[in-house]
């Protein structure tokens, strides 16, 4: 559920429609809502999503207008479509520029709208419980190396654009957001998506793309990363089994592995996780609520 955790974030939920009506202006402050109809961008066809902490907006220009968020050029495909994400912290606000052909820019300022995560502290454990061995962390080092590397790789754009579907059908066990303190010490927030159900269960393509990473790592297990295009990856966590190869060409649907409980996993369950740029992405705001697990 979102909360306003600030008066600065009240503030743009109030201005919402004085942001609407600004709109007919060059530069236009779009102020975050929870419902997408209102969301417009200068210059682009929004075709879904908001601005949101942990969510993705997809939307469409001309083909041969250049787009930029904040002056990093955004990668827009031969049909015009781009995407932009919002991280779990996205605190400030960032402007997205379209230039058309003639040199005419279009401004609009994204303001993310602010969510409340589920936090938990636990205090004394003990310190291996907490900070792993020297050689831990190095292989942990070479993980993390291999994923960025992964998730960089050029790919052809999917489908991911209409909608993602769940990879496996299940009980939410755990959600985006969460963290844990440990002793004090704030750990890595879950950037993903639990999902339990029965070992060996078929873990499926949510859209279509290429496989840019199946490897054993360390936290993570079996795991494998499906690369949608325009920056955005599906990783699939603690798979029993790998169906698919670096390279391979997966359609929607198609079965990348099995769920399974490797790397450190207290339990069979599919952890999915979205990326974009660098920032993490909430599945579920993508693929909506689960559907109703079929009668046996």
């Amino acid at each position: 559920m979102i909360y306003p955790r600030s008066i600065r974030n009240c503030y743009r939920l109030l201005t919402l429609f004085f942001a609407l009506v600004m709109s007919a202006t060059g530069a236009t402050t779009l102020h975050a809502q929870s419902t997408s109809p209102f969301f417009v961008i200068n210059g682009a066809d929004v075709i879904s999503g908001y601005p949101l902490e942990g969510h993705l907006i997809m939307a469409r220009t001309a083909p041969d207008h250049k787009v930029t968020l904040d002056g990093t050029p955004v990668t827009v495909a031969d049909d015009g479509l781009f995407v932009i994400g919002f991280h779990r912290d996205s605190d400030d606000d960032t402007t997205l520029s379209i230039t058309d052909g003639n040199g005419s820019i279009s401004t609009t300022i994204l303001s993310p709208a602010q969510r409340d995560y589920n936090i938990q502290r636990i205090d004394g454990l003990q310190k291996s419980m907490v900070t792993p061995p020297q050689e831990v962390l190095d292989r942990i080092r070479a993980d993390s190396k291999k994923v960025r590397e992964a998730r960089v790789v050029p790919a052809p754009t999917g489908d991911f654009w209409r909608g993602l579907d769940w990879p496996v059908l299940g009980r939410i066990s755990g959600v985006y957001g969460s963290q844990r303190i440990l002793n004090g010490k704030p750990r890595a927030p879950h950037y993903g998506i639990d999902i339990a159900a029965p070992l060996g269960t078929p873990v499926h393509a949510p859209a279509s793309g290429t496989i840019t990473l199946a490897y054993d790592l360390y936290f993570s297990g079996l795991t494998v990363i499906l690369n949608h295009g325009l920056g955005v990856n599906s990783t699939f966590l603690h798979l029993d089994e790998m169906a698919v190869r670096v390279g391979d060409k997966v359609e929607r649907g198609g079965v990348i592995g099995t769920l399974g409980s490797t790397g450190r996993s207290t339990g069979p369950h599919l952890d999915w996780r979205i990326d974009w740029q660098g920032r993490r992405i909430d599945a579920a705001l993508i693929a909506g609520p689960m559907p109703d697990l079929p009668e046996s």
